[in-house]
């Protein structure tokens, strides 16, 4: 599970984040709403936990933003505004939940792992991705283009559907790490270049158009043209 942490409050952040790690969580932080709002926007994260009082955006505003660009990742408001006129403006406001300052760490973790275990969550992964001609079936676990059935192996084909679920937007190299090969730091090696040239030869040989770019300093992406 991804969660993306906007806290201005480093050791807040740290605190969090650790906790988080520890169980199993991959941990992105922001430390200001403009921040928060482009790292959301960029990356698919499971959940995110948003603190109300930000610099440069704060929490309702930065959630705002994101609920009127369609991105419904589900928001753990993380704050210490407790008053309930504060609850009721995060809630009504686009968060899932709220949780006031001073936390308990295993209350946070049950929240966050309450919001990521929602049906709204699991229907937002349809079972048939397409990009233009190429389909992958997840129930079947096969994968077509134009027609033609393209044999994958099992890190390929992983590859290929985080690729798809991100239709579009740009993947990172980190991000590919992580969901693909469970690997939280740089193995400093060019071990998701080859495999995913490797996947490239698959998905874009012959006089068919490439559907998977580079996008140089930044990662990789599946855009249809």
């Amino acid at each position: 599970m991804r969660v993306l942490v906007v806290e201005d409050d480093h050791q807040t952040a740290d605190y969090v984040r650790d906790s988080l790690l520890g169980w199993g969580c991959g941990v992105t932080l922001a430390d200001d709403g403009e921040a928060g709002l482009a790292c959301a926007r960029r990356e698919p994260f499971d959940v995110l936990v948003v603190d109300r009082m930000l610099p440069k955006l704060d929490g309702l505003a930065m959630v705002a933003a994101l609920r009127a660009g369609a991105v419904q990742t589900p928001v753990l408001f993380l704050t210490a505004m407790g008053a309930i006129a504060d609850r009721v403006a995060g809630l009504e406001g686009g968060g899932d939940d709220y949780l006031v300052k001073p936390f308990s760490l295993a209350e946070l973790n049950a929240r966050v792992a309450a919001l990521a275990r929602r049906p709204a969550m699991q229907a937002r992964e349809p079972t048939t991705l397409q990009a233009g001609d190429l389909v992958l079936d997840r129930l079947e676990r096969s994968v077509r283009r134009g027609g033609r059935e393209i044999e994958l192996l099992p890190l390929q084909y992983k590859l290929l559907e985080l690729l798809m679920l991100n239709d579009g937007r740009v993947v990172t190299r980190t991000m590919l790490l992580e969901r693909v090969w469970g690997i939280r730091f740089d193995p400093r090696t060019n071990i998701v270049e080859t495999h995913i040239s490797h996947l490239r030869a698959k998905i874009d040989g012959g006089d068919q158009p490439s559907l998977i770019v580079t996008v140089r300093g930044a990662g990789y992406a599946i855009r249809a043209r």
